[in-house]
């Protein structure tokens, strides 16, 4: 898919994998998170969005997400979908088929 050379820590980038559109993200520590690339919100690319201490903050409506746990923060209620990532080497490989991109209405 990528490698690490092509995203470092900090980072993210929207990726197509299959069908889907990905944000995958190398966190400051080495971690390496596979989302669904659109906020549940309003269908914003979340790539534009601000990426600061592990959490993710839309533009649009400054939802925001713990990458972590995919989980939100604000709305605690929100969640994003949480790809499968396998690192090989440098290499970076992710598992569309893991998850199923989230939606939420409020």
């Amino acid at each position: 898919m990528t490698t690490l050379d092509d995203l470092w820590e900090g980072d993210m980038e929207s990726f197509q994998v299959g069908d889907r559109e990905i944000l995958l993200v190398h966190l400051e520590g080495g971690d390496v998170i596979a989302t669904q690339a659109i906020c549940p919100h309003q269908q914003i690319e979340l790539v534009e969005g601000e990426l600061k201490n592990g959490e993710l903050m839309c533009k649009a409506h400054l939802w925001r997400f713990d990458l972590k746990t995919c989980t939100g923060i604000n709305p605690g209620h929100a969640r994003l979908a949480r790809y499968p990532v396998k690192l090989d080497g440098d290499s970076v490989y992710v598992d569309p088929e893991g998850d199923t991109p989230k939606i939420a209405h409020s």
